[in-house]
């Protein structure tokens, strides 16, 4: 006999999401809102196809695609340091947390590369519409990008001086969750700056 759905048995045998359950409300939050910013961002361009594709033609596509390739390398690594953790194996947490933190960091120079370069041809969020949504977005995205480094860091301290204490799995599900949605976004914003063409 098939055991009801509100039974413990049942329950228990129920995939569990990775990490904080609560935590996911904050992510579906954040993914609401990142969901609304482009939804404007593409009304804007399609009163203003013609201004929006001579902008985009002064981004550079090589350094989006770098960026790409790094978050998902980062991210890789991110999910070999959970999977360390939920067998308890410490060694391969603390190694896989650092090539998941230094290769991560290579986003940010790329980033700084990308910026400098705009402003330095008198490009800023003022010049267009185009522009004032791109530095708002991936400005944006550079903050969660940040604290994902900032918890990244944690979670590698966290293993190299206590080791895998209670309570350690769960925190680094959460966290490479949230460095998953940081991948994620980055995913949607590169083809819609970068490759996103006039018809």
């Amino acid at each position: 006999m098939t055991e009801p759905c509100w039974s413990p048995a049942a329950r228990a045998e129920r995939p569990k999401l990775p990490g904080d359950e609560g935590f996911w409300f904050f992510i579906a939050g954040d993914l609401c809102l990142f969901a609304v910013l482009f939804l404007v961002f593409i009304t804007a361009r399609m009163d203003a196809v013609g201004q929006f594709e001579l902008a985009r033609k002064k981004l550079h596509p090589g350094l989006g695609l770098v960026s790409t390739l790094v978050l998902v390398t980062s991210s890789y690594f991110m999910v070999r340091a959970v999977v360390a953790a939920r067998a308890g194996l410490r060694g391969p947490v603390v190694r896989d947390l650092s090539l998941a933190l230094g290769i991560g960091w290579f986003f940010a120079v790329v980033k700084a590369v990308d910026y400098g370069g705009k402003f330095a041809a008198g490009i800023g969020p003022t010049t267009n519409d185009f522009f004032m949504y791109y530095f708002a977005l991936t400005g944006l995205h550079l903050v969660h990008y940040a604290a994902g480094l900032a918890v990244l860091t944690i979670s590698l301290l966290r293993a190299f001086r206590g080791g895998l204490r209670s309570g350690y799995t769960r925190w680094i599900e959460s966290v490479g969750v949230y460095w998953h949605m940081v991948d994620l976004l980055w995913i949607f914003l590169f083809p819609m700056f970068y490759l996103l063409r006039a018809p």
